[in-house]
């Protein structure tokens, strides 16, 4: 016998797109739960059962595309040849996502006016940085052990790193005729390298 299908984990996850849709096309201000309840197809009720304010569905969908961010990155360890190759790995797996989810990156940073009011936001976004920085940990402490990389606190070295993505991205925000994400996250990890490489002679 199949397992039974979790359907309130269905349609929670079907109101999470739909309102992630709405946000995409009009902002993060301008979420409505009546417009969610249409693209959904459920009424207002049903939609109340699951989520009990627009407040709480905006902060459930700001952890659900933290989450998916960060899903491809995590789990990447220095199994390349090296940890320049394990990070390069991990930076191509950031840029792939990053152009996956690119249209629903503003709901992140739509979130930042009100970070420092909210504290469940504040924990959504704390977390967001303890794991990818827990993601990157591992393979740069491999290339400073190994000799690779000069020496170095590793977790300094992986802000440095998440620093360059993060950045690259809310720049991005403020200018997209300037930034192109993919190749400037690249470069800007390139500068880095250079820096984090161990001279030889």
């Amino acid at each position: 016998m199949s397992p039974r299908v979790d359907v309130s984990e269905q349609r929670r996850e079907q109101i999470l797109t739909a309102a992630e849709t709405a946000v995409a096309d009009k902002g993060l201000d301008s979420l409505r739960m009546d417009e969610v309840a249409d693209r959904t197809g459920l009424s207002k009720g049903t939609l109340y059962l699951y989520f009990k304010n627009k407040h709480d569905l905006s902060l459930a969908l700001l952890e659900r595309v933290l989450d998916q961010e960060l899903d491809a990155v995590e789990g990447i360890t220095a199994t390349a040849p090296d940890a320049e190759n394990a990070l390069r790995a991990f930076v191509d797996r950031v840029v792939v996502d990053v152009e996956r989810v690119i249209r629903v990156i503003p709901i992140s940073y739509g979130f930042l006016s009100i970070a420092f009011r909210n504290r469940r936001v504040q924990q959504a976004l704390k977390q967001y940085v303890r794991r990818y920085i827990d993601a990157l940990v591992p393979i740069l402490r491999a290339g400073i052990e190994s000799g690779e990389f000069q020496p170095a606190d590793p977790e300094e070295a992986a802000i440095a790193v998440a620093s360059v993505v993060e950045g690259t991205m809310l720049l991005w925000m403020y200018d997209r005729t300037m930034i192109e994400p993919a190749r400037h996250i690249r470069s800007g990890v390139e500068h880095l390298l250079h820096g984090l490489r161990r001279r030889r002679g």
